[in-house]
């Protein structure tokens, strides 16, 4: 491919009027299929792996790439294409599409880009990470026109080739209820529901890998118990004759972006990886694949071996990602300080009594990738291929310890072409 048609393709996808926005995803996706790289669910990998047709000592990397999205991918297939992994995951939580300025269509037209950049082919699991229903007032109860807001969501992001959805209900679940199953039945009743919708939206031939998720991120530990209510539950909410969920997340102890401390610095998590192990075990007798672990990019190097061990399916990535970047002795102090001065000011109502400016900014950078985003896809080539090359060493890291190295054969297997034209 030629890489500055490719440059030029993907530069209009996120900074042109909206029909050169339309135009190049159309190009790009058209690009992709007459080069091998096609947008595909992860589903039938999964069961696969869920009734042990698949070794079980890998866990599929799932990262989200908030900002500089194009480098930070280029760097992802690259590394990928040299190690041959095929079992990848490109994510976005429905929260960042909006702080970060990628809705669906320029997330998943730029992942497809940086694929044909580097001379990756074959299957990209894009995916829809925390597509979450935000509460109202009341236990239990979504916010008013929430789901509706959801569906829309969910609709324009398949349309846009994410063929792999997390469906984070768990904000319903009410643990003022004394039965397991009562604290956890509008999250697998709502769950079911928007099951029966993706089932009826998604295009011919692709049937959208599902998540579940039970237990609220940085909230208490899972339990079988409540595992089992929600599998229960769900299925037989679930129209008969639909394939349902493929993977299910559950707490373990960590948080997203992990815990700051008054320093700076990130604060020591303890992970329960024999709670991880025990429900991929049990969620398995239920045909999915396994477990599913959240916010772990920010965790001790040597913990990520464990996840294999521990037989977990997945595990989202994302913060450490983006602390590369901002933290790089290459990325300009100067766009740095402009991000956090504009941080003080559009989120000072968020900053917390006893938050230090550090433990602020930490938290709150995230937030900054979209305002800034044709700032940091203009940085020159210097110090954008210092990032890749710092970056790509980190996912071959990832890749090694998860052990999904040499996995590209093993998903041409399970994984079949589904031509879907734009």
């Amino acid at each position: 491919m030629n890489s500055e048609t490719i440059d030029s393709l993907v530069w209009q996808l996120n900074f042109g009027l909206k029909s050169e926005v339309n135009r190049a995803f159309k190009e790009i996706w058209k690009l992709g299929e007459e080069n091998g790289v096609f947008p595909a669910s992860i589903n039938d990998f999964y069961m696969a792996k869920g009734k042990e047709k698949l070794p079980l000592n890998f866990t599929v990397p799932a990262m989200n790439l908030r900002g500089a999205s194009y480098d930070m991918a280029r760097a992802v297939f690259k590394t990928a294409k040299a190690k041959k992994v095929g079992a990848l995951i490109l994510e976005l939580a429905r929260t960042e599409m909006s702080y970060t300025d990628q809705p669906p269509k320029k997330y998943a037209g730029t992942m497809i880009a940086a694929a044909l950049r580097e001379g990756f082919k074959g299957f990209l699991f894009i995916q829809g990470d925390h597509f979450q229903v935000k509460k109202g007032d009341k236990a239990a109860t979504p916010k008013k026109g929430e789901v509706n807001s959801l569906k829309k969501v969910i609709k324009e992001s398949i349309e846009a080739g994410f063929y792999n959805i997390d469906l984070d209900i768990s904000t319903l679940v009410d643990y003022s209820k004394k039965k397991v199953s009562e604290q956890q039945k509008k999250n697998f009743t709502m769950a079911a529901k928007l099951t029966e919708y993706i089932r009826s939206i998604e295009p011919k031939g692709v049937t959208v890998s599902l998540g579940g998720e039970i237990g609220h991120i940085g909230g208490k530990n899972s339990t079988e118990e409540e595992l089992r209510a929600y599998m229960e539950g769900y299925n037989k909410a679930l129209k008969k004759g639909l394939v349902g969920l493929s993977k299910i997340a559950i707490q373990t102890g960590t948080h997203h972006g992990g815990v700051p401390l008054p320093d700076g610095t990130l604060a020591d998590v303890a992970v329960d990886f024999s709670c991880l192990k025990k429900l991929a075990q049990v969620s398995r007798e239920y045909g999915m694949g396994g477990t599913v672990q959240h916010g772990a990019s920010t965790l001790p190097d040597e913990y990520f071996a464990q996840f294999t061990k521990a037989e977990a399916i997945e595990v989202h990535l994302a913060t450490g990602f983006q602390n590369i970047m901002m933290d790089h002795p290459k990325f300009p102090k100067s766009l740095l300080k402009k991000m956090y001065q504009w941080i003080d000011e559009e989120f000072k109502d968020e900053k917390k009594k006893d938050q230090t400016n550090e433990q602020f900014h930490y938290k709150l950078r995230k937030k900054a990738w979209g305002q800034f985003k044709k700032e940091c896809w203009q940085l020159s080539e210097d110090i954008r291929s210092a990032l890749r090359k710092d970056l790509e060493k980190r996912f071959a890291f990832m890749y090694q310890e998860l052990n999904v190295e040499n996995t590209k054969k093993m998903v041409r297997k399970w994984i079949k072409v589904v031509r879907v034209r734009k």
